[in-house]
């Protein structure tokens, strides 16, 4: 949290943190007395008297009472001790356990008034690991910290109070006046010490109100600024096309449009004709109809004189848009070519040739498309379809080309919007949010594991009908972690029963060419029933493939599910997907259930994040999201959002840049560099 120059004196400035200390608490980030009142408790021990009747077993608590009898006093091992006393609470004999504190067998006499704190024992009526405490005027809730190395938590506490005699008074504020009473806002001085010290949960609530909201602010700040620094600096080429031609695109397609499809196509057609480079995430539902909001975008950009290209994942994938697209644009005047590493030789220096002159409009390929020897004559438009975020190295490498093309990253995984403007804050959203008409629901179930008989006599009725059908299991061997069902064991069970049927295997450790072909026997119908670890999640298009098995579903989230069952009902047939799970847990039940309810992937996305948490919807490594003091970006999501557009409004405003009412919310930003030009791409 940024502060003024006083706070930022080292940490050793405080009295009795001695060199010792301060490079213990380094490892916990705090260097400077500035950190040191703003690491705030994680929770807070609750010492207020409570009555017996109300406490739960192995709660917490504080119990006040008459001591009963003497204190008895054992000694066990070097320097342990256990002092057991009675005391009557609430007309009951409650044993209250003292560990290690010898010397309370002075202090205790029996008709004293005691009031003490630990874990009850409900069945024993005994409080385990006692303490005496005594009766404050200054509230009841103390501060617990995250604590590393050898700090002690007694230490830590008595060190913050004393940062806030010395140093409290130069915590200054950083919001203007409006927005303190717009939202009417604890001052930041107070709101950081009753957070430290709260007198109530009330008065706690509203300091926490207060920081979370100034957390957020700056957070998104940063984010505005760095998305309008990006779109500024990255100067695009403004396209014109005609208007005419484009349409008459869209009224010849074999369907309608959806409303939604028609909205981010707007919000995309405007980004190629601004002058800014666009920076642009499409995400939609699969089966939301992405790919055709693609292919229109691509026409524009080609009748405004660019070329387009297309990355996708995997060359299967590459070889279905290509000929999805041509098939789109098979009555137009415009070149389609395709680029993989498993291009021939002679092939590929065709392509590569074209490309260069001008000769091929759209290219689609993998990721080889940005790499080295791939030259464009006119590069304007940059789509990349799921697994690849198109990020700041690949940015550079166009830009060292000397291209400056509009970029568009699709994604099939439906992200909450909460995380959509925190992960992907630098860019522009679209979001695909309604589905085609007519598209059918895929069905979907939960059955035992030992169904597997039924499901797999269901699965030969539906090839026997001429369909095809995916069992994806978790792991490829057996572990001795996880009582999983492998996917080597599981093929060779289907195989032994269902003789007449092609079954395929299909996992990760296979080589690339091989899970290819494989892929690609699976699509013409060479084999029925394919035999997968996860690897066909993001993939590919088998509109014959009617049902989607997953086994031991309990072991993926949610949002890993959807895009499985995703991989089924993309043709005009009934599909059906089941899950095979016997989850033990209630957040593994909730999922299964959950999954059988609904078909829509937001909805999903959003019950996932509430069920894991934002670092383990994205994968806690690549996740991006900041790590927040004090704000939650699942529960403060509202909050989020207005803070959002507060920042917008002030990044784009003439007086947050001038007025003095805004230069400490400047200088915050300043303190991290953000406004430093080199760290902008």
């Amino acid at each position: 949290m940024p502060g003024t120059a006083g706070m930022d004196v080292p940490v050793h400035a405080v009295k009795g943190i001695g060199a010792r200390a301060a490079e213990q608490m380094s490892l916990m980030e705090i260097h400077t007395v500035k950190d040191l009142l703003f690491y705030f408790p994680f929770r807070y021990e609750d010492f207020s008297v409570r009555r017996l009747e109300e406490v739960q077993h192995e709660e917490r608590v504080t119990l006040q009472g008459t001591v009963h009898s003497y204190p008895e006093l054992r000694f066990y091992g070097k320097k342990k001790s256990r002092l057991t006393v009675r005391v009557l609470v609430d007309g009951f004999l409650v044993q209250a356990v003292f560990f290690n504190q010898p010397f309370l067998k002075r202090q205790i006499e029996v008709g004293q008034n005691l009031i003490f704190h630990g874990k009850f024992d409900r069945h024993r009526l005994m409080v385990n690991g006692a303490i005496v405490k005594t009766p404050t005027s200054d509230g009841s809730l103390e501060p617990v910290y995250p604590l590393k190395g050898d700090v002690k938590l007694t230490s830590l506490r008595k060190w913050i109070a004393g940062a806030f005699e010395d140093y409290g008074g130069e915590i200054k504020e950083l919001l203007p006046a409006s927005i303190l009473e717009k939202y009417r806002l604890m001052p930041r001085n107070e709101a950081c010490y009753y957070l430290h010290y709260p007198q109530d949960m009330d008065m706690f609530k509203q300091a926490k109100r207060r920081m979370v909201y100034e957390e957020l602010l700056l957070f998104q700040l940063k984010m505005q600024y760095f998305r309008k620094r990006t779109r500024e600096s990255t100067d695009g080429v403004s396209k014109t096309w005609n208007e005419e031609q484009l349409q008459n695109f869209i009224n010849e397609l074999s369907f309608s449009l959806t409303n939604a499809q028609h909205r981010v196509l707007t919000e995309i057609l405007a980004d190629l004709y601004s002058p800014y480079r666009m920076n642009r995430l499409l995400q939609g539902d699969v089966g939301s109809g992405k790919t055709v909001v693609a292919a229109a975008a691509l026409y524009a950009s080609v009748l405004a004189g660019c070329q387009g290209a297309l990355m996708v994942p995997t060359e299967i994938l590459a070889e279905q848009h290509t000929d999805s697209l041509k098939s789109l644009f098979k009555d137009l005047p415009v070149n389609i070519g395709h680029l993989s590493g498993s291009s021939k030789v002679k092939e590929r220096r065709e392509t590569l040739e074209k490309l260069a002159a001008g000769d091929i409009d759209i290219i689609i390929g993998t990721h080889a498309l940005i790499q080295e020897g791939v030259d464009f004559k006119n590069l304007g438009l940059v789509i990349t379809d799921e697994q690849h975020r198109f990020g700041v190295s690949q940015r550079r490498v166009l830009r060292d080309k000397g291209l400056k093309p509009d970029v568009l990253f699709m994604t099939a995984t439906p992200i909450p919007r909460t995380l959509a403007i925190t992960a992907f804050g630098d860019m522009d959203v679209s979001t695909i949010d309604e589905m085609p008409a007519g598209r059918k629901t895929i069905e979907t179930y939960w059955a035992k594991p030992d169904t597997l008989p039924r499901v797999l006599n269901f699965i030969e009725k539906q090839t026997k009908a001429g369909h095809q059908a995916y069992v994806i299991c978790p792991l490829i061997e057996e572990s001795d972690k996880l009582d999983v069902q492998n996917a080597i064991d599981l093929h060779a069970h289907i195989q032994e029963f269902l003789p007449d049927v092609k079954t395929g295997l299909m996992h990760g450790r296979l080589p690339a060419d091989e899970k290819e072909e494989i892929m690609q026997q699976f699509a013409e119908n060479e084999i029925q029933i394919l035999v997968s670890t996860t690897v066909v999640e993001v993939g590919v298009n088998v509109p014959n493939a009617t049902v989607m098995v997953i086994y031991d579903a309990n072991r993926f989230g949610l949002a890993q599910l959807h895009q499985l069952r995703g991989r089924v009902g993309r043709g005009a047939d009934q599909s059906y997907c089941i899950l095979l799970a016997d989850p033990k847990s209630d957040s593994g039940k909730e999922r299964m259930s959950i999954m059988t309810e609904t078909n829509d992937g937001f909805e999903l996305s959003q019950r996932d994040l509430e069920l894991r948490g934002p670092g383990d919807f994205f994968g806690v490594k690549q996740s991006g999201l900041p790590e927040m003091r004090v704000a939650d970006i699942v529960e403060d999501y509202r909050t989020l959002e207005v803070a959002r557009q507060d920042a917008a409004k002030m990044i784009e405003s003439k007086a947050f840049w001038n007025s003095g009412v805004y230069s400490a919310l400047r200088q915050a930003l300043e303190e991290e560099g953000i406004l430093n030009t080199d760290k902008i791409d």
